[in-house]
């Protein structure tokens, strides 16, 4: 090949980068960051090749999606952005990343071997099939975050227990405890926990078949093995694993025939002795609408709550994240200034810190407090006395030793009547839900339900010195 025609192959390579760098900044736009980071992220550009743009998906769960739910409008971006292209297709390609700031990724893409024959055979597929091109197999399961590993996981007291039953189950082949079932709030690392796992796994136990993926996945996995007439295929892949993840299960909550198949594939992994670990939003007691006896067979092994993090576990993870990050100069007082301000989750404060990072690396100013406070006013005013009714009616529970169904039941009598006033107190207090709102948190109740409770508890602060212990004792749990 001359340097002529290398040069010219380089220049047409930087232009499909190019192409393809501004479609996926139209598709974040468009589409908030779960579906963004879930379908589109992961993909690759392979080729543009007679007006096709190809592109690599991970998995074949992945490429099928795409092709059923995304396809028409990541067609239309394609060809505002690049008139040359006229449709596009998916295959699927296993091992590549898209980590591009990984010097090893790039070179991996540069040597793999995505020539023009195996274009066109991919585009001919599409084009003489139903849109399955079979290039490549994978696995079945959702593809793996590279960040999450048990060594960028930060330690506290709210999750040093399930930090640690992660790692036992990782790193041996025969635990105790099956399943294990983490539950939390949004963005407390549940899903961090579940990457490491099958990292550490795969790297420990390398024969071993280990499967993560959402319950979401799960379902429309098995709605689509029942559309095709394939359930066979479906249940001899999964009860056939050695380590099944499924992240979020309250999503299949009243889903009645993903629950019975979750069911028999749970019972048939228990049974061969094979790990299962599950995570959703709260413990297996108080998840309504799924069946009881899948509750039950929840509680079997080890159910470990991840609290909302403390203020040391908040800085921590924010110097961890500066430290990687040496070009940018920190000071501990605004990593000090965060930790105490953004309190809701860990999302939100790594987000915060990357506003932070990136407003200075742009701009040029470095970061100070009252940088800070300019560039982070609209979330500081959100995080001020920033708490939801759900995790009121959590905490409540916990601390007065019932269960969160009861909270929010019809019974009446004073082990759960007085809990329940005190947490509609507190939701009129710490959050900015109307009287008709608390009330539909609650099961359903009247408005007048939570105006009575309100002013009964304002009563007996006054005269019950123990319950207004109680109320200040939760109100600091709150983080208020």
């Amino acid at each position: 090949m001359s340097l002529v025609v290398a040069a010219q192959k380089e220049i047409m390579g930087m232009g499909m980068e190019a192409d393809w760098a501004r479609v996926l900044g139209r598709l974040r736009t468009e589409f908030d960051d779960s579906i963004y980071n879930s379908w589109f992220k992961p993909l690759a550009l392979v080729n543009i090749e007679d007006g096709c743009a190809v592109m690599a998906a991970p998995t074949r769960f992945m490429r099928n999606w795409l092709e059923s739910n995304y396809a028409d409008r990541i067609r239309h971006v394609w060809r505002d952005e690049n008139s040359d292209v006229s449709d596009i297709s998916f295959i699927v390609l296993s091992g590549f990343t898209t980590d591009s700031s990984s010097e090893a990724a790039g070179a991996e893409r540069q040597s793999s071997s995505y020539d023009a024959a195996d274009i066109k055979t991919a585009h001919k597929q599409k084009n003489q099939t139903t849109g399955v091109n079979e290039v490549a197999e994978s696995e079945f399961g959702a593809p793996l975050d590279p960040r999450f590993t048990f060594d960028s996981f930060v330690v506290g007291k709210s999750n040093e227990l399930a930090y640690a039953a992660a790692r036992r189950v990782a790193e041996n082949d025969d635990v105790h405890f099956n399943p294990l079932f983490l539950h939390g709030g949004v963005g407390l690392g549940k899903t961090h926990l579940m990457h490491a796992i099958a990292w550490a796994n795969r790297s420990a136990f390398p024969s071993r078949r280990v499967v993560y993926l959402s319950a979401e996945q799960f379902m429309y996995q098995f709605v689509s093995s029942i559309r095709y007439k394939d359930t066979m295929s479906f249940k001899q892949k999964f009860r056939s694993v050695d380590l099944l993840m499924i992240d979020d299960l309250q999503f299949i909550a009243n889903k009645q025939s993903t629950q019975e198949e979750f069911f028999h594939t749970f019972n048939a992994l228990i049974d061969h002795r094979r790990q299962v670990i599950i995570s959703a939003d709260r413990s297996p007691t108080d998840m309504e609408g799924i069946e009881e006896r899948i509750r039950s067979r929840l509680g079997w092994g080890l159910v470990a709550d991840i609290h909302p993090t403390e203020y040391e576990l908040r800085l921590g993870i924010l110097q961890q994240k500066a430290n990687k990050i040496p070009e940018v100069d920190i000071s501990s007082s605004v990593l000090e200034f965060l930790a105490r301000k953004v309190t809701s989750n860990v999302r939100e404060l790594e987000g915060a810190l990357n506003r932070m990072i990136a407003h200075a690396t742009l701009i040029g100013r470095p970061i100070t407090l009252e940088m800070t406070q300019e560039v982070l006013q609209d979330l500081l005013r959100a995080n001020v006395r920033r708490v939801n009714i759900d995790e009121i009616q959590r905490r409540v529970a916990d601390y007065f030793n019932i269960r969160l169904s009861d909270l929010l039941s019809a019974r009446r009598a004073r082990l759960v009547a007085r809990p329940r006033q005190v947490a509609m107190y507190l939701a009129k207090q710490l959050t900015a839900k109307s009287l008709p709102d608390i009330g539909r948190q609650f099961g359903g109740r009247d408005h007048t339900t939570v105006m009575h409770a309100v002013k009964r508890i304002d009563e007996l602060r006054l005269a019950d010195s123990v319950l207004e212990e109680d109320i200040q004792h939760l109100e600091r749990i709150l983080g208020t």
